[in-house]
């Protein structure tokens, strides 16, 4: 369902209250089907994140250390100017890393 919210358990250092409300805020988007809260839904819909903030950070504290951090990083750990996987070949392909040599 929310294949873009990244893993947030296991993260070195652990996930910070950035990262946890903006997951929330996401998966409050998602379920809502609101990207930009009117103000006549406003208040329901920053409590909704607040609860999943609170019930997240709930979560991620009572569970167990993972053998492995996630395979993802989240949004706001990724370096600035590093385009997404997809941009990135694009990026590579508009430079001419793939042009051919003539011989």
């Amino acid at each position: 369902m929310c294949r873009n919210i990244t893993e947030l358990r296991g993260l070195q250092p652990a996930a910070t209250p950035e990262e946890i409300a903006a997951a929330a805020r996401q998966y409050v988007r998602k379920v809502s089907g609101i990207t930009h809260p009117s103000a006549a839904n406003a208040e329901a819909f920053e409590a909704a994140v607040a609860e999943v903030t609170e019930t997240t950070t709930r979560l991620l504290a009572a569970l167990p250390a993972r053998r492995q951090p996630p395979k993802t990083v989240p949004p706001l750990r990724r370096p600035v100017g590093v385009p997404p996987a997809r941009g990135g070949v694009i990026a590579r392909l508009a430079g001419g890393a793939m042009t051919a040599t003539a011989t």
